[in-house]
């Protein structure tokens, strides 16, 4: 697998998206509070492995009125269905954000899906594996502030980590396109027309699974609040890229668009949208900005791409 980013960058770059997780996204209570898993019947196992020296169990909370889970081990994939008398043969992997550390599951997860699916897309969360954190509340809060505060160790990565360091989710999400391509038929998918669409870390993921060169080849991608630094080298078929983030972002937004640049450079197609305001973890929540439009202006991209129209 090619490197993903330099040393440096990369380092920057997971931990600011680990420090997105504790950046409020509403009004709502920032408060971390245990809750039970919810029922998943949908969810359908990976069998990508457990994590390797994984010994906290799975743990769920909740927090700006949302739902969370983390020290996720076995990686699950849940469909969301259209209408067979919408569905038009598309399918969009969704990968939630947490900085690796926790996964946004209804903000950038369930609801997505769910508006994918009511226009016609067949949608399909993937909660991918993640790092560990202490299994007790108070002390996964207790890391957290010490990651914020800076005074919790960071070692410099060592050479190669930068290829390697996301490679149990990039082999989660390659599940997850085989497994789609694999039942494509009883989901009424067209397997060339599979996207993914990731938020924060989960942009992360979505970039680094679509140049990695691995067997996932996304029709198209979505980078919602992600890093906007260039990657690398895009390929000559590159998929089409939709980009949206918020201008007063406090994590991304002020590296610059080396990924939008890289993009046109290789003269991919690309559609990029800079909000005023937004601030970082906006996902589905309803807020008095324009950010609060990411989603509409995904679905006509991918209105006039074709994607919504029935395949065939």
């Amino acid at each position: 697998m090619r490197a993903i980013y330099g040393r440096r960058a990369f380092g920057w770059a997971i931990g600011a998206a680990l420090a997105a997780t504790a950046a409020p996204a509403c009004a709502q209570s920032d408060k971390m509070e245990p809750i039970a898993a919810p029922a998943q019947p949908n969810a359908i196992p990976l069998n990508t492995g457990t994590l390797p020296g994984a010994t906290a169990k799975e743990s769920w909370h909740s927090q700006y009125g949302s739902t969370f889970t983390r020290n996720v081990t076995d990686a699950t994939l849940t469909p969301f269905l259209p209408d067979p008398a919408k569905a038009n043969g598309t399918a969009v992997i969704v990968a939630p954000g947490g900085g690796f550390r926790t996964l946004s599951m209804s903000n950038e997860g369930w609801d997505v899906a769910r508006a994918l699916a009511d226009r016609g897309v067949a949608a399909f969360v993937l909660k991918y594996r993640l790092n560990q954190t202490p299994a007790d509340m108070a002390g996964f809060e207790r890391s957290m502030r010490e990651m914020f505060s800076g005074t919790a160790p960071r070692p410099r990565p060592a050479p190669g980590a930068a290829a390697n360091a996301l490679a149990p989710q990039i082999a989660d999400a390659n599940a997850a396109f085989a497994l789609i391509r694999s039942r494509a038929g009883e989901w009424k998918v067209d397997p060339n027309r599979i996207g993914m669409i990731g938020f924060s870390a989960g942009a992360m993921l979505t970039m680094a699974t679509t140049l990695s060169n691995g067997p996932a080849r996304p029709a198209f991608i979505g980078d919602v609040y992600g890093p906007l630094a260039a990657m690398g080298p895009v390929p000559a078929d590159a998929p089409p890229l939709f980009v949206a983030i918020a201008a007063d972002d406090p994590f991304f937004a002020n590296s610059g668009f080396g990924l939008i640049e890289s993009w046109k450079a290789a003269k991919r197609p690309v559609e990029f949208h800079l909000y005023e305001q937004g601030g970082h973890g906006f996902g589905m929540y309803q807020k008095p900005t324009t950010s609060t439009g990411w989603f509409d202006a995904f679905a006509r991209w991918m209105d006039m791409h074709g994607w919504l129209k029935r395949a065939g």
